[in-house]
């Protein structure tokens, strides 16, 4: 047990590894303690704690990109504070102080003969973070692998530890519909041979890869490596000879998928890189074969997309998004945008977004695909971008958006 409240001051903000690198039972520790410390501003990306919002004490506050896994619930209190941001920008933040960064809890490997402990699959953010916070505490997994070429720390940096031999959390993404397989089929048609890519994540991210099987030599460059991207790199498909930089690998800032992934990891051509490397421009300007893939919650009639809050309610993130967009766009070769055609009975093609919340802007934004086929929009005019989009909106909100346009031009 840490006894955090011999370290921590009230006011204190304290940061710690997202997703698969969550280090839980120091989080849970943090969380049990923090009535007694005193009020404290937390932070975290993507967490599948479940216990997170009974768990958070009233006078902390939860500050993050956005509203993922977990934090979704507290979304619907005032307890998360939505810092609205690409995620490249996040280590200028902490570098900056801009976010929680008195403290960081990170989940790493056993410390090697020199006393230096992996990052393992837990790098992004928190490779950054750390260089800007003065007080890190660890979670020492026996089963966080230790990866070559990962960022390392000496055990001695960490004011406490606790060890553990837990598994690493596995994804739990819903297999694709049929409607993410038909979404996906015309997304394949838009990507060449020897192309490098960037996908979202989740059961559509999942149906885009499965469809690329039957390309040759991609590269890969994201924020997150999944088992869909070890799949392709096991056929062959995924080689990364191509590659304008980093020929060869695939280039992420964290794992996200099964305990196959993790156990195969440190075998597969795949290096994690910090969020400073995986999302800054002067990188992904380089990759000139760049095709960017990101969903959408809803798209407006001139191509804005709207990718974070639905009714309300914060369900996604800017994330990465318009990291690899405007890079694909602009220095690249294509940003697609895809999404399904309707979401809960109502046209995800709309005149005007419902939100009001700008994610992606227009101008970088080169296709958007839906199961009804592929609206190019890269030089178009709005007239006949309205045209296009709405031709892969669904048929029976097509001659509804049409009269909305016709009414407002």
């Amino acid at each position: 047990m840490v006894d955090f409240g011999g370290l921590l001051k009230p006011g204190m903000g304290v940061w710690w590894s997202q997703a698969a690198a969550e280090p839980r039972p120091l989080v849970d520790e943090l969380l049990a303690q923090a009535p007694a410390v005193g009020p404290l501003r937390l932070f975290t990306g993507l967490s599948w704690n479940d216990q997170l919002a009974q768990s958070i004490s009233p006078a902390d506050t939860m500050v993050s990109y956005g509203g993922l896994g977990a934090l979704r619930a507290l979304g619907k209190t005032d307890q998360l504070e939505v810092v609205p941001c690409h995620y490249s920008a996040l280590p200028r933040m902490f570098a900056e102080h801009r976010l929680p960064s008195d403290a960081g809890l990170l989940a790493v490997s056993p410390p090697d003969r020199d006393g230096m402990c992996s990052l393992g699959i837990g790098v992004d953010y928190m490779a950054d973070a750390i260089e800007h916070t003065s007080l890190l505490f660890a979670e020492v997994n026996r089963q966080m692998p230790t990866l070559p070429g990962s960022p390392r720390i000496p055990l001695r940096r960490f004011a406490a530890t606790i060890e553990t031999d837990r598994p690493l959390q596995e994804e739990t993404t819903r297999p694709p519909a049929d409607i993410d397989r038909a979404i996906a089929g015309h997304i394949a048609e838009l990507v060449d041979d020897g192309d490098t890519l960037q996908v979202g994540i989740g059961s559509m991210g999942a149906a885009v890869l499965d469809a690329l099987s039957g390309h040759r030599d991609l590269g890969f460059h994201a924020g997150m490596i999944t088992d869909d991207v070890m799949h392709l790199i096991d056929k062959g498909v995924v080689t990364g000879r191509r590659k304008q930089v980093d020929v060869g690998l695939c280039v992420a800032g964290t794992a996200l998928g099964s305990a196959d992934l993790y156990s195969r990891v440190a075998d597969l051509p795949v290096v994690f890189r910090p969020t400073s490397y995986t999302h800054a421009p002067q990188v992904l300007s380089q990759l000139s074969s760049l095709v960017a893939v990101n969903f959408a919650i809803e798209v407006d009639l001139t191509g804005q997309v709207g990718a974070e809050v639905s009714r309300g309610t914060y369900l996604g993130a800017v994330g990465g998004q318009v990291d690899f967009a405007r890079a694909a766009a602009l220095t690249g070769k294509r940003s697609i945008i895809a999404l399904r055609s309707t979401m809960r009975g109502a046209s995800s093609i709309k005149f005007a977004l419902d939100e009001g919340v700008v994610t992606t802007a227009r101008a970088d934004v080169d296709c958007v695909v839906t199961e009804h086929g592929i609206a190019h929009l890269r030089g178009q005019p709005l007239a006949e971008r309205r045209r296009r989009l709405i031709a892969v909106a669904a048929p029976e909100f097509r001659d509804e958006l049409a009269g909305a346009a016709r009414a407002a031009s």
